[in-house]
């Protein structure tokens, strides 16, 4: 007899083999009717997730609050340390690279991305929301 975390651990292994139909009768045996959805991928991995929070846990209490909140789209973003960067601006496309110290744009190091966005845009901008970090205010 399999383990119960083996037996999850092999139902989860054989919906990367099936097909839309087949992944749907299996939505539907577990959860119900099925979604809409056409993509077979997306369906794959939703269903293994819903496999594996029933059997493990979903989401904590912080991140089933954060998600119900109207905050949630607005979920703010710290640039780590090799991160890349990337913004395309009137038609041209900016990257740039994390460090530990700055920010590295095309062959110099910058303090902030503020810095480069102003660079960049010739005006003052707020350099996460610039770079895609937060979103605008504006709805």
């Amino acid at each position: 007899m399999k383990q119960p975390k083996q037996a999850v651990k092999a139902e989860v292994a054989a919906i990367a083999s099936m097909n839309l139909s087949e992944l749907r009768a299996l939505w539907r045996e577990r959860f119900g009717d099925p979604p809409t959805i056409r993509a077979a991928d997306l369906i794959r991995r939703v269903l293994a997730w819903r496999i594996q929070a029933d059997a493990y846990g979903g989401f904590d209490a912080a991140t089933c609050k954060m998600l119900g909140s109207k905050q949630s789209s607005v979920i703010k973003t710290s640039p780590a340390a090799g991160m890349r960067l990337a913004r395309e601006w009137q038609g041209m496309r900016y990257e740039v690279t994390v460090l530990e110290s700055g920010i590295f744009y095309e062959g110099v190091k910058y303090g902030s991305l503020s810095e480069v966005a102003r660079l960049i845009t010739g005006i003052r901008w707020n350099g996460p929301r610039f770079f895609g970090l937060r979103e605008s205010n504006k709805r």
